[in-house]
């Protein structure tokens, strides 16, 4: 293909929850004209909402395909990935179709097998993958202050560059399609452990009497100090967990696969475990859809 037939110039979005959304802030800064698809009617409408131009909804992956120069997967999880990608109405037939090559950036938290092998399918089709799960809040990525972890075939980099420039301008190379996946894992089971002990030790000082906000303070002025506490300690402190940067739902999903990965590579992961079976009370306390922080609220149910 020509440089021109290789520009990109209207990006697509499958998926419009917070990252797709905060993808969408990102892209349109950049100047992209902006297709976005979502099952949820009302995300859609938001997304194509009369104060946003340069944007349109779609009805179906389909149109995205026949649409867009590229587009970016920032769906739930492994499954809607490869069903999206690969479904009966999915983005590589409907391209096919259409007689188009998208570039596809994959932002989704994903297993690592399996995204190496829907990497090497979208290979066989003649379409550039990219896999670019993002480290950091929607809040982050919206603000450009994410970081993405990239990994690909060269020459689906290349071709997706001004993509990836808009979402992350800070990004690090891993090599082969799967490596980014395993990278996002082990960073989230760091991340989401210190998100634990900060729930904790501001449970801890409530119980001694201490004031909450006013001890997260002394905790980033501390040897403690580490960048969630600026990311999630307000909202842990003032019990403020609505609306989310990123869900528990989420958070327990990635663990799940991080337990997954562990296993299979006879790993122990003691606090990774424990940290599962707050995730899982807070699911049972209806807690879901709240920002992560809402941890805190699994510990303060916990009784000596």
């Amino acid at each position: 293909m020509s440089a021109a037939q290789h520009a990109i110039r209207t990006v697509g979005i499958a998926g419009l929850g917070l990252m797709g959304a905060a993808s969408a802030q990102r892209l349109a800064l950049a100047g992209f004209g902006l297709r976005g698809y979502d099952v949820d009617p009302g995300r859609c409408a938001q997304f194509a909402g009369a104060d946003q131009p340069g944007r349109a909804a779609v009805q179906s992956l389909a149109e995205l395909a026949a649409q867009c120069d590229a587009i970016v997967l920032a769906v739930f999880d492994t499954d809607q990935v490869e069903q999206a990608l690969f479904g009966p109405s999915g983005l590589v037939h409907a391209a096919q179709a259409a007689g188009r090559a998208p570039a596809l950036v994959c932002i989704s938290t994903c297993d690592p097998d399996r995204i190496a092998a829907v990497a090497r399918r979208c290979a066989a089709a003649g379409l550039a993958f990219v896999e670019s799960p993002i480290s950091g809040t929607s809040a982050t990525l919206a603000k450009g202050e994410a970081v993405g972890l990239v990994a690909g075939r060269d020459q689906d980099l290349a071709r997706a560059a001004p993509v990836l420039d808009a979402l992350c301008p800070r990004r690090y190379g891993l090599g082969a399609p799967g490596n980014a996946a395993r990278a996002k894992l082990a960073v989230n089971l760091v991340l989401g452990l210190n998100r634990a002990a900060m729930a904790e030790g501001l449970q801890f000082a409530q119980r001694l009497g201490l004031d909450p906000q006013e001890f997260l303070s002394v905790l980033i002025g501390s040897a403690a100090y580490s960048r969630v506490m600026e990311v999630k300690g307000p909202a842990m402190a003032q019990r403020r967990f609505d609306p989310p940067q990123s869900r528990v739902d989420q958070s327990l999903k990635d663990f799940r696969l991080i337990l997954a990965q562990a296993d299979a590579h006879a790993q122990p992961l003691p606090f990774a475990q424990v940290y599962v079976r707050l995730l899982e009370d807070c699911m049972q306390a209806g807690e879901g859809k709240f920002d992560n922080a809402a941890i805190i609220e699994a510990i303060a149910r916990l009784r000596g």
